[in-house]
């Protein structure tokens, strides 16, 4: 038992240390991260309480929470998601939609490999130039998408880890950006029931990038009356590292197979405020599970230093569905899932998804 405790220590020495220049920055650097896509959770089962399961995530909910949760597939998994974001396309305050696929596949005893695929949409947007800002000039759509290529391992019963290797993709008509990242993560497992749980994640570590094409170009004339073409330099952005870590611990009851899981997470953000959540889960039979989480950061409830558009209550629930007698015992099945993220003067977000395990 002490040395499982030790490897978890070093590791998570490790990650901090890893990590030491970016907690190093201040305020001035806040919002200044690309691609915060990254940071949106397009999964309904571990949004609905905030995301708060970097010690408990399961199956392909990982790929946000921690991706050594992964492990967990038990053969096969396949899950979509659909995120209207503060009201989505048919909301009055914003156009943004967010659809995730997954897909886990138990490629060893101990060794699942992933995939996923996260796109951002935010539907037509008007075309207006300085000229004449008055009359729109037809239409663009940006379009944001995330590849998530990773693998994860039980080394032991306790202990479970994970890598994550993510291309991020960022463009318009004419402009686009893109970039790699690397996620890790591990969890430890214990107690008679394997009730208590730790997890650790690094998210988002990698390179700054930056973007390019012909929308960063124009015409002049110069003095000589000759036609030039020159190029803005676009300047380079970092990504939105985060250092996650979280506990949970699950209180059983024999009635009805009725469980009561408490959770907390701790997230130390490279360019944004620190997030605290905490969030309570309430299963029955395997087959319902409520959940409900609230995620909070300094000044959320002042208007005037508010830096997040999140009210910080989330709410979500589950309905697990055995497609046979033997999967009920073995959880495989569907599972429909929702969640519900509040939000300041805007529209909240939804997200519906469906999992199919075998």
């Amino acid at each position: 038992m002490k040395n499982i405790f030790r490897i978890f220590a070093v590791v998570a020495v490790m990650m901090l240390l890893s990590t030491e220049s970016v907690w190093a920055g201040n305020d001035n650097r806040r919002g200044t991260a690309g691609a915060t896509e990254l940071l949106i959770n397009p999964w309904a089962r571990s949004a609905g309480w905030g995301s708060v399961s970097v010690a408990n995530a399961r199956g392909l909910d990982a790929f946000y929470s921690n991706i050594a949760g992964l492990s967990f597939v038990p053969k096969l998994e396949v899950s979509y998601a659909n995120t209207m974001l503060y009201g989505g396309k048919s909301g009055l305050n914003s156009g943004a939609s967010v659809n995730a696929f997954g897909l886990g596949l138990r490629v060893f005893d101990n060794g699942v490999l992933g995939l996923s695929l996260m796109t951002m949409s935010f539907g037509d947007i008007d075309v207006r130039t300085v000229e004449s800002p008055e009359a729109i000039n037809g239409t663009f759509s940006p379009t944001l998408m995330n590849i998530n290529v990773a693998y994860a391992h039980s080394f032991t019963l306790s202990i479970h880890g994970g890598v994550n290797l993510k291309i991020i993709s960022e463009s318009t008509d004419n402009i686009s950006g893109n970039a790699f990242a690397v996620d890790a993560g591990i969890q430890y497992v214990t107690g008679a029931d394997d009730e208590l749980k730790f997890g650790i994640s690094l998210k988002n570590w990698g390179p700054a990038y930056s973007f390019g094409g012909t929308g960063m170009s124009f015409t002049f004339v110069n003095d000589a009356a000759n036609d030039m073409t020159a190029e803005y330099r676009s300047g380079e952005m970092e990504l939105p590292t985060c250092l996650n870590i979280g506990v949970s611990y699950d209180f059983l009851i024999e009635l009805w197979k009725q469980r009561i899981t408490l959770a907390g997470a701790f997230t130390s953000n490279a360019f944004l405020k620190d997030n605290l959540a905490f969030g309570i889960e309430y299963g029955l039979l395997d087959i319902i599970n409520l959940r409900c989480g609230y995620v909070y950061q300094t000044d959320i409830f002042s208007d005037a230093n508010r830096t997040t558009a999140n009210q910080g209550l989330c709410a979500g629930a589950s309905v697990n569905i055995p497609l046979h007698k033997k999967d009920a015992e073995s959880n495989a099945g569907l599972s429909l899932d929702y969640a519900y993220r509040s939000s300041y003067n805007l529209k909240g977000s939804h997200t519906i998804g469906a999992t199919f395990r075998f």
